[in-house]
């Protein structure tokens, strides 16, 4: 009883209100309708617009019309009388003139036509345009003309040819307004990029010959004065010292200026892990021959604490944890220290790196333990390792002297085994984009030497080689999207040997394993090796794997997306001796997206020696 009581009096506090509420809403509206604010009569009940477009023309015009035609301001306007309408309908083929004339087209023909639509729900009128482009304006030839320093300087005639050979809007190509935007742009980049940062475009000129339907253009450059870099001015430092921001800057004093180089400096800041932050810009208010630079750094934390979560279909879920102390007590090296944790791999190590010197050489040393599965294995292996290494914008080298011990913990595996080697490594990334390359190359190369350690001491040589290229299927000076439409190829390649006498007894870590999401597709990750007697896999002395991608681009609408689709093939074979190698061959497709953190990738292989599809997931680019 006191339930149904509360009830009906709860239903009766919030209905009967609400009820009020909506026909008091109800009556504002009937009298916004028939009383308007301005004393105008009142729109027809369900008029949305005064009037409605329609553009008979190519859709490429029709569609650019739609954006920016001024006409379509006034559809909101459901007051408008037929002869108001008229007289904007009258103004609007000069606009539609200078709309066509921003695409090329100096002589279209236009009609105009205002329509009574009584019978339309939405509009009571309707303006039809039509419009025949007629010829597009065709570029007849471009003069360049160059004033200031460049103009006479011998060693600035290579930049007066890049700006002329990059120019956008070239002869035979049809005139639009956008397009000689964009070339203006372009050209004066190329100007003040290098060399001379105060630039400017002095003077431009587009010559309309609207009977022979061709343009002629001209574009004076003015150089301004010739600016040289000179010392670096630095805020933004307190730990960390000035001698450190300018070892990884690397600006030289009395250099021309170039802002790629502030950019390579600015990103090398940021990469140390010094700095969380970095701008490097030239103040050009300052002497041209001694231009200050201006660096402002933002430092990172003396020490830090990174917990990683993630997952992979190589190796399944993973768990890490990394601790980073920028700066030691006594010696001022950093220490980076890790554990991670995952279906395939445990692992604990730490590395000392010291700053890097003028050379930006430094000097490294690391500790690694490890428990991983190797083939039909499971390997317990440590290794030490003690160098010097130099990273540059394309060519990283290094150099050191490495221990390692590896012991597989398997009932009837081979015995524990020991290497001490010396190494050298050299690497070079030659791609246009990072970390989203479509065309270009990497290529890197491991050569080491050593002896094994114990009873039998035996020498081997050990080399690996790896490459990959983008070679795109189409080219164009402007990245049209419909010039890349066509996608590219990946091409991968990998070749390894250990050269050693048979019964030399070699660390599983000194040796080769392939297959996976990053080698070849359709296969367990390092489930390709030397098969043993007993049908187990064991890791191998020689090493051999190629991939064929093609990457095409997905569009929608006729414009390009962040996604791609692939196809491709895999092979790879591991062996302990040349004769021995039996390619595993691997096919499938997938998409790729261009996520924030790098590409990701996402692969359905079938692995044609197991007859199994696989999926692969990785993120990230690295070579």
């Amino acid at each position: 009883m006191i339930k149904r009581w509360v009830g009906k009096l709860l239903e009766r506090l919030v209905l009967v209100p609400a009820f009020f509420i909506l026909m008091a809403a109800a009556a504002a509206g009937s009298q916004a309708q028939t009383l308007p604010s301005d004393g105008a009569p009142a729109a027809p009940a369900g008029i949305a617009h005064a009037f409605e477009i329609e553009i008979q023309a190519p859709k490429p015009v029709q569609d650019y019309l739609l954006r920016h035609l001024e006409l379509l301001r006034y559809q909101s306007l459901t007051d408008l009388d037929a002869s108001e309408l008229a007289r904007l309908v009258g103004m609007a083929e000069p606009n539609v003139r200078e709309l066509m004339g921003t695409l090329g087209y100096f002589s279209p023909d236009i009609h105009l036509e205002l329509r009574e639509t009584p019978d339309n729900p939405r509009s009571p009128r309707l303006v039809v345009i039509t419009v025949q482009p007629g010829e597009p304006v065709r570029v007849s030839g471009v003069t360049f003309e160059f004033t200031g320093p460049i103009a006479t300087d011998e060693a600035a005639a290579a930049q007066r040819r890049a700006i002329q050979a990059g120019w956008l809007l070239g002869a035979g190509m049809t005139f639009t307004q956008a397009a000689w935007d964009a070339a203006k742009t372009q050209a004066l980049r190329e100007l003040t990029t290098r060399r001379y940062p105060a630039g400017r475009l002095s003077s431009t000129r587009a010559d309309i010959d609207p009977e022979t339907k061709t343009a002629r253009l001209s574009v004076t450059l003015d150089s301004g004065p010739l600016y040289r870099l000179g010392a670096l001015q630095i805020s933004g430092t307190q730990r960390y010292g000035s001698d450190l921001v300018q070892r990884l800057a690397r600006l030289a004093p009395g250099a021309d200026y170039d802002q790629t180089r502030l950019v390579e400096a600015q990103r090398r800041l940021t990469d140390s892990g010094y700095f969380d932050s970095a701008v490097v810009s030239l103040d050009t208010t300052g002497d041209p021959a001694a231009a200050p630079v201006l660096v402002q750094v933002r430092e990172a934390k003396l020490k830090k604490i990174v917990l990683g979560i993630g997952a992979s279909t190589d190796s399944g879920a993973r768990l890490s944890v990394e601790h980073t102390n920028h700066q030691l007590p006594g010696i001022g090296w950093r220490a980076v220290s890790k554990l991670s944790l995952d279906r395939v791999t445990k692992s604990i190590g730490t590395e000392l790196t010291a700053p890097p010197d003028d050379a930006n050489w430094r000097w490294v040393t690391s500790a690694l333990v490890q428990r991983e599965e190797s083939g039909s294995f499971e390997v317990t292996s440590q290794r030490l390792r003690a160098g010097r290494t130099q990273s540059g914008e394309r060519i990283d080298r290094s150099y050191y002297l490495q221990y390692d011990r590896a012991q597989p913990n398997n009932v009837g595996a081979a015995t524990t085994a020991e290497a001490l080697s010396a190494n050298y490594a050299w690497t070079q990334r030659n791609f246009d984009a990072l970390p989203f390359p479509s065309r270009g190359y990497g290529l890197g190369v491991e050569l080491g030497g050593g002896v094994t350690l114990g009873a039998d001491r035996q020498p081997f040589v050990r080399t690996d080689i790896r490459w990959l290229g983008y070679v795109p299927l189409a080219s164009s000076k402007d990245g049209t999207p419909a010039s890349m439409r066509a996608g590219r190829i990946e091409l991968r390649a990998e070749g390894g040997a250990v050269l050693a006498r048979e019964q030399a007894n070699l660390p599983s870590t000194q040796l080769f394993l392939t297959g996976g999401g990053t080698t070849v597709r359709g296969y367990d990750y390092r489930s390709i090796g030397s098969v043993l007697p007993n049908g187990q896999t064991a890791a191998g002395r020689y090493l051999a794997v190629g991939s064929v991608e093609w990457q095409h681009p997905i569009t929608v609408n006729d414009r390009l997306t962040d996604w791609e689709s692939t196809v491709f093939v895999d092979a790879g074979a591991v062996a302990d001796k040349p004769a021995e190698l039996r390619g595993k061959v691997g096919i499938g497709a997938g998409v790729r997206w261009k996520s924030p953190v790098g590409p990701l990738q996402m692969d359905l292989a079938y692995g044609v020696a197991v007859r199994r599809l696989r999926l692969h997931l990785s993120v990230g680019f690295t070579f």
